[in-house]
């Protein structure tokens, strides 16, 4: 009976915290942001990942609340723990963005963080990987090609264009300057002007 009791509370406990954040969605969406907060929070408070996501939002956007980064991240960070993809790459973004470089254990964490976001199919994060691994003091151009082209697959046009750089330049890849071109010309048709500038050249 008290095992009973106990899942009845857990079901209760979730059905509620989902009640809540929807609510809090829906307030969102009328432009009421500090009753959207308010639901959000008391969501976030009973541990649903998607609510605590939603707060670090407000916090981050100053929606509802007072802008404030430190408490945005500190609610991305409790949604990743429960495996948000959208809160992982969001708190990766902060512990790159926000914290000292030199910090390794945190430079790691939040590479962790992005490859998993990235894996889980968000965009931003495997775009964000692609141009980190080009980029970085020690290139890994193969790895960043494969997260720029996933994220080129997934409708980012500026990842298509870092393609169409790497085929033109050689990253990566062998260089191949009509496979260049075919992602510059589709960059360009979803509106990238770096891609048009490229084309012209």
């Amino acid at each position: 009976l008290e095992e009973a009791a106990f899942q009845l509370q857990q079901i209760f406990r979730i059905d509620i915290s989902i009640a809540l954040n929807i609510l809090g969605i829906e307030s969102m969406r009328a432009g009421h942001y500090r009753v959207a907060y308010t639901c959000f929070k008391l969501a976030a408070d009973r541990g649903y990942s998607k609510a605590q996501f939603n707060v670090g939002l407000c916090y981050e956007h100053g929606r509802g609340t007072e802008k404030d980064l430190e408490k945005a991240a500190f609610y991305y960070y409790h949604a990743a723990s429960s495996r948000h993809p959208m809160a992982q790459y969001r708190y990766a973004r902060y512990l790159l963005c926000h914290r000292p470089e030199n910090e390794w254990d945190r430079h790691q964490k939040a590479v962790t963080l992005l490859e998993q976001a990235a894996t889980a199919g968000i965009t931003e994060a495997q775009a964000y990987l692609g141009v980190f691994y080009m980029r970085g003091l020690q290139p890994k151009e193969k790895r960043g090609l494969k997260y720029l082209l996933l994220a080129a697959k997934n409708g980012d046009a500026q990842s298509r264009y870092h393609v169409g750089v790497c085929y033109e330049k050689g990253l990566g890849v062998q260089q191949n300057l009509a496979e260049a071109m075919k992602h510059y010309r589709q960059s360009a048709a979803a509106g990238n002007g770096n891609a048009r500038e490229r084309l012209r050249v």
